[in-house]
């Protein structure tokens, strides 16, 4: 019994510990408040990775389309707060430049793209290029 609470005791603590390495990897570098409206029209912030590339800003998504990528598809009027400036954006899905933007989120974030790429991986990600309005 012993030894299976220990089993138990250190898997809870690598998953702790797996948790704070990624929310500390997710934190580091430059970070954009995202802003989406769900149907309701209700907002929703998620903090979010940028590049720049063409002239324009870029984010990364997850092909997950429960989340804010979701609310992205269905109203892609939203606004990004970098560097203290709000601003209001058409979000343009673009995944012809996967590449491009994976290769320059891993040279921007460096280790922590590396790190987080281990635990949810890039090959189904969605480029999203912030077009102003």
């Amino acid at each position: 019994m012993k030894i299976v609470l220990r089993v138990l005791g250190g898997l809870l603590l690598l998953l702790l510990a797996l948790g704070i390495a990624q929310h500390f990897a997710a934190e580091s570098g430059e970070v954009v408040v995202l802003t989406t409206s769900d149907t309701e029209g209700q907002p929703h912030e998620t903090r979010l990775w940028v590049v720049d590339h063409e002239g324009s800003a870029w984010l990364r998504a997850g092909a997950d389309v429960q989340a804010w990528y979701g609310r992205l598809l269905a109203k892609p009027e939203v606004e990004v707060e970098r560097g203290g400036t709000r601003q209001s954006f058409t979000a343009v899905p673009r995944l012809d430049q996967q590449g491009t933007v994976n290769r320059l989120m891993r040279e921007k974030y460096g280790w922590a793209d590396r790190f987080i790429s281990l635990l949810f991986g890039r090959d189904e990600s969605v480029p999203i290029r912030l077009d102003p309005r």
